[in-house]
C-alpha cells in the first residue's frame, strides 16, 4: 500500500476531519481526500462514515487505524534515530511542558539554548494535561508536574514548585486581609477549572479550612495558570499560585502565610527508546544545568 495514502488515512482518523489533517500534512483537504478515496478503492472497503460532525471510523477503518498507529510510531523513531547519529545534537526536538511553567520559565531561557546548539529546532507543545503520548512520540519528552506512571518511560526529577495563597494589594485594601482560612468564605477566589488535570490541586484556595464541608464556590474559574496570575493582579480575588511566577510581580501579597499551598514534582520525561539521543541529552543537561542555577529562587521556597 502506498505511504502517502497511509499518511492521509492515519492524520484523517486521528484528527477527525479532512481538514485538519490537511493542516497537519501540510497538504490541501481535497487532496487528503483524493489520498483516502483512492485507498479505500484501493481495498475495497469504506474506511470512513462522512457526517456533518466530521469523520468517524468504520469497523474496517479502526482495524487499519490500530496497524498504522504502529507504523506512524515507527517511522518517527526511525526518523529519531537517524537525526541522533550525528556528530552533534541537531534537528527538531518535541517538548511538552505545562503552559504555566513552559510559557513563564522556560520560553526566555531557550534563546540559551538555541545558542548553545544552534543545528537544534524546538517544537514546544504547552499542556496541563498529558495530550502528547510520549511512547508513540507525539512529543520526544516532557517536563511534567507529576511522575511518569509507564515502565517504558525515564524520568529525572529537576526540582519542586511550591504554591501559595496571593492576592493585589488593591483587593486586599478593598475587602481586607483574611486572618483565617473560614474568613475566606467571605472572599472572592479564582480556582484552576481544568478538572481532568493533576494541576487542580491548585484550587487550594476553594478547599483550605473546608475539610468538613464542600469547597468554596470560585467567583473565577480558569484553566490556564498565566491567566490566574492576571486576574489577581487586576484584583478579582485570591488565588494558589506558583511562587516562582509571583517572584516576578513582587508586589502582589500573600495570603494565610501560616497555611501553605500545595507543592509538585517538576520531572523530566522521556521514552527509554531515546536513552541514547543526543538531542534529549543536550535539552536534559540544559534544564538541568537551568534548574540548578535557579536553586536559590522561590522555585524551591
Amino acid at each position: 500500500m502506498d505511504w502517502d495514502k497511509l499518511k492521509s488515512f492515519h492524520a484523517a482518523a486521528e484528527a477527525g476531519s479532512l481538514t485538519a489533517a490537511g493542516e497537519r500534512l501540510g497538504i490541501s483537504q481535497s487532496a487528503v481526500s483524493r489520498q483516502i478515496a483512492s485507498l479505500e478503492e484501493h481495498l475495497g472497503v469504506s474506511l470512513f462514515q462522512r457526517h456533518a460532525r466530521g469523520l468517524v471510523l468504520t469497523d474496517a477503518g479502526h482495524t487499519l487505524h490500530r496497524s498504522t498507529v504502529d507504523m506512524a510510531t515507527a517511522a518517527q523513531g526511525a526518523s529519531a534515530a537517524l537525526r541522533d547519529q550525528q556528530d552533534v545534537a541537531q534537528g527538531e526536538l518535541i517538548v511538552t511542558a505545562p503552559v504555566a511553567f513552559g510559557s513563564t520559565w522556560l520560553v526566555p531561557r531557550l534563546g540559551e539554548f538555541v545558542t548553545q546548539n544552534p543545528e537544534m529546532r524546538v517544537d514546544l507543545r504547552l499542556d496541563d494535561g498529558e495530550s502528547y503520548d510520549l511512547l508513540k512520540l507525539e512529543a520526544e519528552c516532557a517536563i511534567r508536574l507529576w511522575a511518569a506512571d509507564k515502565a517504558d518511560l525515564i524520568q529525572r526529577k529537576l526540582a519542586t514548585v511550591a504554591t501559595n495563597l496571593y492576592a493585589s494589594p488593591e483587593y486586599i485594601k478593598a475587602h481586607g486581609m483574611p486572618r483565617t482560612p473560614r474568613d475566606l468564605d467571605n472572599h472572592r477566589i479564582i480556582a484552576y477549572g481544568a478538572i481532568d488535570s493533576p494541576i487542580t490541586a491548585m484550587s487550594f484556595a476553594e478547599r483550605v479550612g473546608r475539610d468538613d464541608a464542600g469547597p468554596r464556590k470560585a467567583a473565577l474559574t480558569v484553566n490556564n495558570v498565566p491567566a490566574m496570575l492576571r486576574a489577581v493582579e487586576a484584583g478579582l480575588g485570591i488565588a494558589d499560585l506558583p511562587d516562582y511566577m509571583v517572584s516576578a510581580v513582587p508586589r502582589l501579597v500573600r495570603v494565610l502565610e501560616d497555611f501553605t499551598g500545595p507543592s509538585f514534582d517538576l520531572y523530566f520525561i522521556y521514552p527509554s527508546d531515546l536513552k541514547r539521543s543526543k538531542r534529549i541529552g543536550a535539552f536534559r543537561d540544559f534544564l538541568t544545568g537551568q534548574v540548578e542555577a535557579f536553586r536559590s529562587s522561590p522555585l524551591r521556597q
